[in-house]
């Protein structure tokens, strides 16, 4: 069902785009009302996929947590309290063993408060739609009710990125490294910097934040990326800001 009105919209779309370049002025005006009903008719099937995203999300989240509880009673049950007490000493070395922190969010950047979690999924959604405007409305107000939100965050900042907001951009990953602990998102934000400032032709602080960004998160290749355009090709920049990542996630 859903193919075939997607194949009805196509052709009507392409009809419109044959015919515009060769069409009357009273012609064009009747092709603009049609423009402006496809138009519609996308964002109503966007905003309803992005629904069902948002609510088969919450589902398999709930199901996982139900899972892992089901799994902790299961094993505190069939446990001793020497075991017990046994299994958090191991977790607490492995916690202050090398590397651990470099590998691993800390709480608060994995903080989602439960009445602002569909709405972060809802931006994602858009975000991976590259609707990088209404991806940024919604992060906004995200931030706005829950400011410890750091996924919001470094999405809302990227976002901005994207719709080249600099300014705003720049403020919201200043904001990210100081308040995150994971080194991937401080990575991210230490590069999206960097972009910024070669972009304002500020290339020897544009290379420090690149440095800054590989030496975070060594697993970061757009931060060398960039860093190399900045010192060999510094008049015809191309800068990565590392929105791939987030599609990933």
């Amino acid at each position: 069902m859903f193919q075939h009105m997607f194949m009805t919209m196509h052709k009507q779309l392409d009809g419109i785009m044959r015919q515009y370049p060769t069409a009357s002025e009273q012609e064009r005006q009747q092709f603009e009302l049609q423009l402006s009903e496809l138009k519609k008719a996308s964002d109503c099937f966007i905003e309803l996929w992005l629904n069902f995203e948002e609510k088969l999300s919450q589902f398999q989240q709930k199901k996982a947590n139900d899972g892992g509880n089901a799994v902790s009673v299961a094993a505190a049950s069939a446990q001793q309290g020497s075991d017990v007490a046994a299994d958090e000493s191991q977790h607490e070395a492995a916690a202050h063993a090398p590397g651990f922190e470099s590998m691993t969010c800390s709480a608060a950047d994995l903080y989602i408060p439960d009445d602002i979690a569909g709405d972060v999924s809802k931006g994602q959604g858009y975000y991976k739609l590259f609707m990088f405007p209404q991806a940024a409305t919604i992060f906004h107000d995200v931030l706005a009710q829950a400011p410890e939100c750091n996924l919001a965050r470094l999405y809302l900042g990227m976002s901005l990125m994207h719709t080249r907001s600099w300014n705003e951009a720049q403020r919201q990953f200043q904001l990210l490294i100081v308040l995150s602990d994971f080194p991937k998102w401080l990575a991210l934000g230490y590069n999206a910097l960097g972009c910024i400032q070669a972009i304002h032709m500020n290339l020897a602080q544009a290379e420090k934040l690149f440095k800054k960004a590989y030496e975070v998160y060594p697993g970061f290749a757009d931060s060398l990326s960039n860093l190399k355009s900045c010192q060999e090709t510094p008049k015809q920049l191309s800068l990565y800001f590392g929105s791939t990542e987030l599609c990933c996630m």
